[in-house]
């Protein structure tokens, strides 16, 4: 199948950036989306330009590393898939395809299709850890958890901190991610401890990197690859308000 590429070429932040135009044939329709630009730099390298920057890492969908806008949606068209489980079966022969990098204020361009995601680092950081004396592993069924508690927990950990739920907001809210952190700590016993500064420091840790607030249009759960919920949002405003009101 034939592309034509339209990718975001950008030499570092403070350089201005501007679409460039590639055209791929002879594209086999199982080739990833990923092993599509890998294509493409082989073919700049062999002409000796220098090969579009992308970040990538495990290409299983697990690490998050391998975010970017496809046709303005963040991840590509297909739902609950990251970018390098994207195909090239997805797109039909001779389409035109948009290629750009997350943008966000709290996510300055590197270059090209990479961006600095380090503000989700210090958000963890700040609170995003247990740091009780939990002892060592107990027995299988040792705490009373049930299993409602335990699958919302695990929905929340599902959360890969790609970005995308950034990247589709039009605010450029990480309150999907940071709930998401804060739940599925402060839902099991482990994390109850610390549950009241933990939700603070990480919400003002949040508003520190200027993200933006939730105006609850709900567009990052419909593109978060995990799907993770927006329930885990009102969840952490109950958690915060509860916090405050303890603190006083």
């Amino acid at each position: 199948m034939k592309l034509n590429l339209k990718i975001w070429r950008q030499k570092d932040r403070e350089s201005q950036g501007k679409l460039v135009d590639y055209v791929l044939e002879d594209l086999n329709p199982h080739m990833s989306f990923l092993e599509m630009l890998d294509t493409l730099n082989e073919r700049l390298i062999l002409t000796g330009d220098e090969p579009v920057e992308f970040d990538h890492d495990c290409r299983e969908g697990i690490c998050g590393q391998c975010g970017m806008m496809i046709n303005g949606i963040a991840h590509g068209p297909l739902q609950n898939t990251t970018t390098c489980q994207l195909h090239l079966r997805s797109f039909t022969d001779n389409e035109t395809i948009f290629i750009e990098p997350f943008r966000s204020q709290a996510f300055p361009i590197k270059r090209d299709l990479r961006v600095d995601r380090s503000a989700f680092d210090r958000i963890i950081s700040s609170g995003g850890f247990v740091s009780t004396n939990t002892g060592q592993a107990p027995d299988a069924h040792a705490l009373p958890v049930s299993h409602q508690v335990t699958e919302e927990a695990f929905d929340a950990a599902a959360c890969i901190g790609c970005g995308a739920c950034v990247a589709t907001c039009k605010n450029s809210s990480a309150a999907l991610f940071t709930s998401a952190k804060i739940n599925h700590l402060v839902l099991l016993p482990q994390g109850k401890e610390e549950r009241q500064e933990r939700v603070i420091r990480m919400v003002e840790q949040m508003d520190a990197e200027e993200f933006g607030h939730c105006s609850n249009t709900e567009a990052c759960e419909v593109e978060c690859p995990q799907g993770i919920s927006v329930l885990n949002i009102a969840r952490m405003n109950y958690e915060y308000n509860r916090a405050l009101t303890r603190r006083k």
